[in-house]
């Protein structure tokens, strides 16, 4: 089944052609489970999706590799974002879930946020929330590298 194509993200801080070169396309990973990143800055990423059965493991809950695809593609956004302006790129070294509470349909929202943004490495943080009450469903973090796009 076709889904609509998301609206682009609102962007921040950065060239448009940057930004959407962050964010993917249709018939990428996030597009196939749904994100939709809603905001992209070089200190703050937003996104939201609705889970429902395609996201579920066997329990009937929320599978932990989409609160963990989340964190990492969120993390890795806003970090390409935080470099784009010196001509460098990312990748990560370490992503770290930590799942808070089971949910098993409904819209929810992430934000990721730098903890530190040095030369060479950068950490971000992401939450992961329910809409309807904002109680927080999984927590993590990601560290990444800072390196020369040419060299990936």
């Amino acid at each position: 089944m076709s889904m609509p194509p998301s609206p682009p993200p609102r962007i921040e801080g950065l060239p448009e052609d940057a930004a959407a070169a962050m964010v993917g396309g249709p018939g990428d990973f996030v597009d196939h489970i749904g994100l939709v990143i809603d905001l992209v800055s070089p200190t703050r990423v937003e996104a939201h999706l609705d889970v429902g059965d395609t996201h579920h493991q066997p329990y009937g809950i929320v599978h932990g590799g989409v609160h963990a695809s989340i964190v990492e593609t969120l993390a890795s956004v806003g970090a390409a974002a935080n470099v784009v302006d010196r001509g460098m790129g990312v990748v990560g070294l370490a992503n770290s879930t930590d799942f808070i509470r089971a949910i098993r349909d409904g819209r929810i929202l992430a934000v990721a946020e730098p903890v530190h943004t040095g030369r060479t490495q950068q950490l971000w943080v992401v939450t992961i929330t329910r809409e309807r009450d904002g109680k927080l469903v999984a927590r993590g973090q990601v560290r990444l590298q800072v390196v020369d796009p040419d060299m990936l």
